[in-house]
């Protein structure tokens, strides 16, 4: 494993996020909203090719924005509920077309990873309302497929094969 990548694993304290498989850490969870759940959340993710860390498809029913942070750009996938979809790069030149944060709207599908050759990308995501397991919906291949033909390569790349869909029940508030 490179070293400065093992080095932001520890320093941050990465582990796997279940189901999606992103390398994360939960930087932030405001008090709870009447509700029980919280009314913001921050997180800090890496996604790098050794450790194998992506995210996998999946939908929030919240709005979700991404910052990147350092390292090399990421490449967000994202499929609309009307069908259109759009890739989106985050990285650190605007000037080239990078996005520094993007907003993902609730209901879209998204995957995202490093893009091909490079080492790591360093990133974190806000919600408001935050975070829990419940508004986590994980994208099968089969559906996908369904829906989105054309994004084939992407949903097989990234898409859940089989398994679990939701999230655990400790993410669940």
């Amino acid at each position: 494993m490179d070293a400065e990548i093992q080095a932001l694993i520890a320093h941050f304290g990465l582990t796997p996020l279940p189901v999606e498989g992103t390398l994360f850490v939960s930087t932030y969870r405001s008090g709870d909203m009447p509700n029980g759940k919280p009314f913001g959340t921050g997180m800090v993710g890496l996604y790098c090719h050794e450790p194998h860390s992506v995210s996998t498809f999946h939908r929030l029913a919240v709005d979700e924005m991404w910052h990147f942070y350092g390292g090399d750009p990421l490449r967000l996938i994202l499929l609309y509920p009307d069908g259109s979809n759009q890739d989106v790069l985050l990285g650190n030149e605007p000037l080239k077309g990078h996005q520094v944060q993007f907003v993902i709207p609730a209901g879209v599908w998204q995957a995202g990873h490093c893009t091909a050759g490079e080492r790591y990308s360093l990133f974190g995501c806000t919600l408001a309302p935050g975070f829990t397991g419940d508004i986590f919906t994980g994208g099968t291949q089969a559906e996908l497929l369904s829906l989105y033909p054309d994004r084939e390569a992407d949903i097989l790349a990234y898409g859940l094969s089989n398994g679990e869909t939701k999230m655990p029940d400790e993410f669940a508030t």
